[in-house]
Formats: C-alpha cells, sequence, structure tokens
C-alpha cells in the first residue's frame, strides 16, 4: 500500500509541478472564477466547447500543491467529454473525496491519487475547488461564472 501511497504522491507532486493545460484562454466561450476564502487558493477555468463535448478546457491560478495539481489532472480528465461525460466526472471525484456512493463508481485513473485527501477535510476543499469551477463553467452557458467553497 505504501507503493501506492508513494506513486500517487509522485503523481500530484508532477502535476503541481508541471501542471498541464496551465494557461488563458482568450476567446473561451464559457469561464468561471473559483476562490477558497480560507486558504486563499484561486482558480479560473476556460472553456472551449464543440457542440455538447469540451474540445478544450484550461486553467490559471494560485494555491496549494493540492489545488493546482487538482486542476491540472481535471483538465486532462475533461478534455473531450460531452457536458454530461464532464458533469459525471465532477460527480464521481466528488464521492471520492467525500466517501459518497461509491457502487458503480466509474475508474477515475489518476484521479484517484486524490482518494487520501478525504482524511483531511480541510483538504476536501483545495481538491474540489477547481471542479466546482468548472462545473459552473459548465452550467453558466456562454460567459463568465463565479465558485466559491465556502
Amino acid at each position: 500500500m505504501s507503493d501506492l501511497r508513494e506513486l500517487y504522491q509522485e503523481v500530484i507532486l508532477d502535476h503541481n509541478k508541471r501542471p498541464r493545460n496551465f494557461e488563458e484562454l482568450p476567446d473561451a466561450e464559457r469561464r468561471a472564477t473559483g476562490h477558497n476564502p480560507l486558504c486563499g487558493d484561486r482558480v479560473e477555468v476556460f472553456l472551449d466547447l464543440e457542440g455538447d463535448r469540451v474540445r478544450r478546457v484550461t486553467f490559471q491560478g494560485a494555491g496549494c500543491a493540492i489545488s493546482q495539481a487538482s486542476a491540472s489532472l481535471m483538465t486532462e480528465a475533461v478534455e473531450g467529454k460531452t457536458l454530461a461525460e464532464a458533469e459525471a466526472l465532477f460527480e464521481s471525484f466528488h464521492d471520492l473525496l467525500t466517501d459518497g456512493p461509491t457502487a458503480g463508481a466509474r475508474d477515475l485513473g489518476k484521479l484517484e491519487a486524490f482518494a487520501g485527501v478525504k482524511d483531511y477535510p480541510m483538504r476536501v476543499k483545495c481538491a474540489t475547488l477547481a471542479w466546482h469551477t468548472l462545473r459552473e463553467a459548465l452550467r453558466s452557458g456562454a460567459g463568465a461564472a463565479t465558485a466559491s467553497t465556502e
């Protein structure tokens, strides 16, 4: 089990040091800004859609290693998904961190690196900030929205 935990830590550290899709999309169809007032983490998520499919998703922001790695892994997981699939992925990830429903839970791949976060309730907000922000962008229609982990 410690080998698996070390692998997960490496995934999180790698995505924190070298975040994927860390850039602004100036002409993004949808965008949302998220803020965790408890620790100061901030993130902005940018979405380009092709029909009901996420063509491109990027983010910018600043925060702890957990929040930045989660945002980076989120962009990789969501790109190419339909809006419904992205919403379902949000639910599965949120359940992973909050001991929510597990019956029929989907394989989250690298996102399972965050499973241990549920043991640290204050860190759950860090790990889910980008996801709540993504959800706001998905639901906002054209334009901008704001999310918070309060």
